[in-house]
């Protein structure tokens, strides 16, 4: 079954292509549903719909806006983890993780590279479903950031897990050898948290904490 999803490259069928469509848009309904039920005054859907799909919009777009690379690989985009922990501190834990998994499925299907079944739910569907634990913060005291550095140490963790399993043999010349043992824990936070350090910095510029928390009353309203 999985090799009729996947071609010998490691990259998507025609059928696994569909099936990846389908799954992320039954995620992302299902998202839906459970911010209209997060939602303070339970109205409509409409209003989530429009916030989520944009919440996925943004990231995907900001995901290939590429600061710039670190020297052993992975690369600084332009805030697009904020977005999708954005929905997670307006809708709550449920809604994120929903979400988080509907992204993570845009991003196989914009670049699937396929080792094993387990190597892709570390890699894209765990991995980006976890950023949705920062809505374990949103009625905390400046929530958003707090969530944020939780869902990219969770994020990171599952990358580095697939690292171990999957992507040791994968280490660049350059790396210290002295390091090797801890390959993919410094290689995924090394750009996971330079980027959340960015990302902090943009949020405590008072006028885009003041936007931030004026789009978060439009969205619950």
């Amino acid at each position: 079954m999985f090799h009729f999803l996947v071609t010998s490259e490691g990259g998507l069928t025609t059928a696994g292509y569909a099936v990846c469509i389908a799954a992320g848009v039954a995620l992302f309904l299902l998202a839906i549903l459970f911010a209209e039920r997060n939602s303070e005054k339970n109205r409509t859907t409409t209003k989530q719909l429009i916030f989520c799909a944009a919440c996925m919009a943004l990231a995907f777009v900001t995901s290939y806006i590429k600061i710039f690379e670190m020297p052993w690989g992975g690369s600084i985009t332009l805030c697009s983890m904020l977005f999708i922990v954005m929905a997670a501190n307006w809708y709550g834990v449920r809604t994120g993780v929903l979400v988080g998994l509907a992204y993570g499925i845009l991003q196989f299907v914009q670049e699937p590279y396929v080792l094993s079944f387990f190597q892709v739910c570390c890699d894209y569907i765990l991995a980006f479903a976890a950023l949705g634990v920062a809505g374990f913060f949103s009625r905390s005291p400046k929530g958003l950031v707090k969530g944020y550095f939780a869902a990219v140490m969770a994020r990171g963790a599952f990358h580095a897990l697939g690292g171990y399993l999957y992507w040791m043999s994968y280490m660049p010349e350059n790396f210290p050898q002295s390091l090797k043992s801890v390959y993919p824990i410094v290689y995924n936070y090394s750009f996971l948290l330079t980027e959340a350090l960015l990302t902090a910095a943009v949020m405590s510029v008072p006028a885009v904490a003041s936007a931030l928390n004026q789009i978060k009353q439009t969205a619950l309203s």
